[in-house]
């Protein structure tokens, strides 16, 4: 019972979280043509810092920051810096459910980088999951269209990429640093670097967008404390799967705020690539745990 329990709460704090970050890019997009993308990527950073500090001085966990393996997370920063930018690149153009059916992509990812990276071995079963999600993902692109060569949707693809390089150094980081220090230097490093990239083209901050920065600074820090929660509370082959669950939250603030809908051709492929990613996740021996976009 004890373990139901626990599973049933981890998947609750799942669905929380989808629903945060489901804000929070919504809120990313929301800025997306008014700021350039590193410009958004920093002040998406800079948002949730504060509120990062204070929980691990509450937790008292400030002296894990410090035993870290620097290389590793210099190379996450680099990684959320590209993904940040990337990803909001991408959502200038796309509908939030696009850009989700096309991030959905990293599973895919994860498994082929694992086999070098981690030395891992990959079955013909996984093998095929792979390949069916990589047609998947050629079905949202449409081949033949314009679409196969849009700036967005590669941004986006790209962003996949570098998330997926990302949760790779979290698995081997995890093995000695915190929890905590993964997420502060990351909020830092991302913080630092696009805002010094940003700089000599940063543009002044519209007044009306305050409050639009400070709900993608709430939103994007407790979506990963629930995150990290439903991880925690829960086997990852039982929670992970909720994370499509983003597709509903996109398609719903699309509608709501930008008044559009994925075509039947995208939902198709949507729906294949969560397949093949919903496969290798109950494949996977442990989940990873990144930082969402």
């Amino acid at each position: 019972m004890t373990t139901k329990n626990s599973s049933m709460r981890g998947i609750i704090a799942m669905l929380m979280a989808v629903v945060l970050f489901s804000f929070m890019d919504a809120g990313l997009k929301w800025l997306s043509p008014h700021y350039p993308a590193v410009q958004v990527a920093a002040m998406r950073a800079m948002a949730s810092l504060p509120f990062v500090a204070v929980y691990i001085l509450w937790r008292g966990s400030v002296r894990s920051l410090f035993k870290i393996r620097w290389p590793l997370h210099l190379l996450r920063g680099v990684l959320g810096i590209a993904m940040l930018a990337l990803f909001t690149y991408g959502l200038k153009s796309l509908p939030l459910s696009e850009a989700y059916s096309l991030f959905f992509i990293a599973p895919l990812l994860i498994s082929i980088l694992s086999i070098p990276l981690l030395n891992e071995k990959v079955g013909l079963a996984r093998w095929l999951a792979i390949f069916v999600g990589l047609i998947g993902v050629l079905i949202v692109l449409r081949p033949g269209t314009e679409n196969l060569v849009s700036l967005g949707s590669l941004a986006v693809l790209a962003a996949a990429v570098c998330y997926s390089v990302s949760a790779i150094a979290v698995r081997l980081i995890s093995r000695t640093d915190s929890s905590d220090s993964m997420v502060f230097w990351a909020m830092t490093m991302i913080a630092i670097g696009a805002g010094v990239y940003a700089a000599p083209n940063w543009q002044a901050i519209n007044q009306n967008h305050f409050l639009v920065l400070a709900g993608i600074g709430i939103t994007g820090f407790f979506g990963q404390v629930a995150i990290t929660a439903a991880f925690q509370k829960a086997e990852a082959s039982v929670v992970a799967p909720f994370e499509y669950s983003a597709l509903a939250w996109g398609m719903g603030l699309d509608w709501l705020l930008w008044h559009t809908l994925p075509d039947s051709i995208a939902m198709a492929g949507a729906m294949v690539i969560i397949a093949s990613g919903l496969y290798l996740i109950r494949k996977e021996k442990v989940h990873i745990e990144s930082e969402h976009p």
